[in-house]
């Protein structure tokens, strides 16, 4: 089949249908989309709510805990329930035989959109206080889209984990506190996007060092100390080669500096990365992959955050672990396949389409939400170990097949329409109103971020700041410099964000130090945060690159970079001519960062 261009329903830009989609979705027998790649991905992630936590008891066992649904009567509340609030279970009641998800099953009303009697279906289920597999976790109950934890303190979206927190998208990690996108790492600290590495902090895009500081993109080394694009080195400082002993002479000195110091170390290390050339993505060990942040990866294209995973689209926040053929599927996915419009599903999982949270050994389910080892649902919620169910009601085999092919046709007959007249036939996934997170809350807003009238002329929730009653004991000015000044009392200080709710980076305006976290600090030889968890996350989310790509062409301008910032230390192919070079690159145009080639970057690098 050729390639087909087509608006976006939503956003209304031109995107392509290529004729490799074409073959996928013939093989899971779908419909094109109507909607591009990045509104699909900001519609799933819509239905992702990382860090916007509450305290909230369960509904059923009355044990008090914490909870991603507000207990106010905010977002999915006021929209869907006309006030009355939804039903929450604590993990072990939720999980537990004490209630059955098929005592809610209706039957279809084929005078309604099918969509809207999901909806309908989906405020009428518990749901679960937080999203982790709670049979794996130990000592690690405050912990959300997680699993096979211990002793793990409000870490979120990760996996394999020993004495971790605050963090996110943390992988096989001991040790650790305050980082983003680690795999197989110990004892790391404020760092973004490494690998293999130990006792590495403030830093960015590592792999395999060892006690390193404020560097970027170094591989192999060790002992360094605000260094950019090095290899296999020992005793640098800001790319300067020292003695050892000159080495920690200087490093004492930093080891000792005050929070507003590092502050300042900080600074100075980020205008050091930008004098350097980058290479235009984070991909290694792959072959014919697009986008940014793949490992170990083949066939995959415009996929970010992905490892392990073969012949894929438009992917993003993938677990390790073997997953295959799936497009626009976000989040989990360890050796499973044929996924499509789908988040938070597997391990192990097959032929989910339009889904939501989807956990075990499931098979050919759609339109679904929270099913637990299921296999041939459509439009159902809540169940576990069930198969052919529509609406939670059991159907045989036959009876199901029959009446799945006539909601399919209804589907298409009589679209649901949201607010702003997107029309959801078969083959779209879930309209984010459904979502019962204000969009403030989601991850969405962390990739593709709204102002609160843009939300709402969407039709989308949005969360009005909480006035907090909190007696804020110590003010972040106050807080002593060093951590050697700091003793358990400050266990019982609460500390006002530096912040104080201004940022819009879902700040919690106060914070405490919990016993593990001062512990880390004081073994670390590190100054206690000034800002909140919240916002902590949203300033190493600064640090990533984004989930859109540009074509951009080599900004290795001969003998030097574009604008001579920089000056090239080797002879290139293209002599003292401009690279011709040209790619797709998840560094925006506007960006600071000198981007090059492969080629070029190589050349500077080795």
């Amino acid at each position: 089949m050729q390639q087909e261009s087509k608006n976006c329903q939503n956003c209304k830009r031109e995107f392509l249908i290529e004729p490799r989609d074409f073959v996928f979705y013939e093989k899971i027998q779908v419909p094109p989309p109507t909607f591009c790649p990045e509104c699909r991905l900001q519609r799933r992630l819509a239905f992702s709510n990382e860090r916007a936590l509450y305290k909230r008891a369960c509904d059923k066992c009355k044990k008090q805990g914490i909870a991603i649904y507000s207990p106010d009567k905010e977002g999915l509340v006021s929209r869907y329930t006309q006030n009355k609030e939804v039903t929450v279970y604590c993990q072990p009641c939720w999980w537990g035989d004490t209630w059955d998800a098929t005592e809610y099953g209706t039957d279809v009303d084929f005078s309604k959109p099918f969509l809207s009697q999901v909806q309908a279906l989906l405020k009428k289920i518990p749901m679960v206080n937080l999203h982790s597999l709670y049979a794996t976790l130990v000592n690690s109950e405050y912990t959300h889209m997680a699993d096979n934890l211990k002793n793990c303190y409000l870490t979120t979206r990760s996996n394999f984990d020993e004495n971790c927190a605050y963090g996110s998208c943390i992988t096989r990690t001991k040790d650790s506190v305050d980082n983003f996108m680690l795999d197989q790492c110990e004892l790391m600290y404020e760092s973004v996007n490494c690998q293999k590495c130990y006792r590495t902090m403030y830093s960015l895009d590592c792999e395999n060092c060892r006690d390193v500081m404020f560097s970027r993109n170094c591989v192999e080394c060790s002992d360094c100390f605000g260094c950019v694009n090095l290899r296999n080195k020992q005793y640098y400082i800001f790319n300067e080669p020292y003695t050892k002993e000159q080495y920690e002479a200087r490093l004492k000195e930093y080891r000792e500096a005050s929070a507003q110091q590092r502050e300042i170390f900080k600074k100075k290390a980020y205008e050091t990365w930008m004098r350097f050339p980058h290479k235009y993505t984070h991909v290694s060990h792959s072959v014919n992959v697009s986008g940014d942040y793949i490992s170990n990866s083949n066939n995959t294209q415009n996929s970010f955050l992905v490892s392990d995973m073969q012949d894929s689209r438009y992917c993003f926040f993938v677990t390790p672990g073997g997953t295959t053929d799936c497009y626009d599927f976000t989040h989990y996915g360890e050796t499973s396949n044929l996924l499509y419009e789908a988040i938070q599903v597997g391990p192990k999982a097959s032929g989910i389409r339009f889904s939501w949270w989807i956990v075990g050994n499931v098979q050919e389910c759609e339109y679904s939400m929270f099913l637990v080892n299921c296999s041939n649902c459509f439009g159902c919620v809540g169940l576990k170990r069930k198969q052919y169910c529509i609406f939670n009601k059991q159907y045989s085999k036959e009876e199901y097949g029959k009446l799945r092919k006539r909601i399919i046709s209804q589907m298409n007959e009589n679209p649901f329409r949201d607010k702003v007249g997107n029309e959801y036939r078969y083959g779209e996934f879930f309209p984010i109103g459904f979502s019962p997170f204000a969009y403030n809350e989601s991850t969405a807003q962390e990739f593709f971020p709204l102002v609160k009238e843009q939300a709402k002329e969407k039709g989308y929730g949005w969360k009005e700041a909480e006035q907090r009653d909190v007696a804020i004991t110590m003010a972040s000015d106050k807080l002593p410099d060093s951590i050697g000044s700091v003793d358990d009392s400050i266990l019982k200080e609460t500390i006002g964000c530096e912040h104080e709710g201004t940022c819009n980076e879902g700040c919690t305006q106060a914070f405490r130090i919990v016993p593990q976290e001062l512990k880390f600090y004081k073994e670390m030889d590190l100054p206690l945060p000034r800002l909140c968890p919240n916002c902590r996350h949203y300033a190493r989310l600064k640090l990533r690159n984004s989930v859109t790509l540009w074509l951009r062409t080599c900004q290795c301008n001969g003998k030097k970079s574009a604008g001579g910032v920089y000056e090239n230390q080797a002879d290139h192919a293209h002599q003292t001519n401009a690279c011709a070079n040209e790619f797709q690159t998840s560094y925006s145009p506007e960006r600071e960062e000198i981007v090059y080639c492969e080629q070029c970057y190589q050349q500077e690098i080795l």
